[in-house]
């Protein structure tokens, strides 16, 4: 490969290896797709995307929450299983925020093999994600130590509660989608 002049370098949007990347001197209009851009600049600003959608998650679930007529809470359902304590709700932002982050991470793989657009692929993604794990609701209903509290009624045969995690899936996914 012949070597370039230190312009030609300098004018390259990103550095051929690793994370580092060399802004250019072009306008942020051509500016490369997700899809080419350094693998960890990919995974951090997927997981990272990740996280924020799940935020706004639990931020949105009072009022859904209203809207819905049903006491369910992600937040209430991971923090109150690993503690009962006061702290419940700061562990379970946490751990949902965590989750979001593993699903970008998964996401950003899953863009890599997909030629369909993100914010499709990642409202698909996350629906098919509820669908796919809504029935282990049998084990929080059966086995969760805080199951009957404020914030975890029974889930599995719940039609609201049913409806409002497609509410909220489908949210994450537009806002995850939007950041990703």
């Amino acid at each position: 490969m012949p070597r370039r002049s230190r312009a030609a370098r300098a004018s390259s949007t990103f550095a051929p290896t690793g994370c580092s990347f060399i802004p250019s001197m072009r306008p942020a209009a051509s500016l490369t797709t997700a899809r080419s851009w350094p693998p960890c600049v990919r995974r951090s600003r997927a997981a990272t995307a990740g996280a924020l959608a799940a935020v706004v998650w639990g931020l949105q679930e009072p009022l859904d929450q209203r809207l819905f007529r049903c006491d369910y809470s992600d937040i209430a359902l991971l923090g109150k299983a690993v503690t009962r304590r006061r702290g419940w709700r700061a562990a379970g932002f946490a751990i949902h925020a965590v989750n979001g982050a593993i699903f970008g991470l998964a996401f950003d793989e899953l863009r890599r093999r997909v030629r369909v657009g993100p914010r499709k692929l990642a409202v698909a993604a996350a629906l098919g994600e509820h669908l796919t794990l809504y029935p282990l609701c049998y084990f929080v209903d059966r086995y969760h130590p805080a199951r009957g509290e404020p914030g975890i009624p029974p889930l599995l045969t719940n039609q609201r509660a049913f409806a409002q995690a497609t509410w909220r899936h489908a949210l994450f996914g537009l806002v995850f989608g939007r950041l990703a």
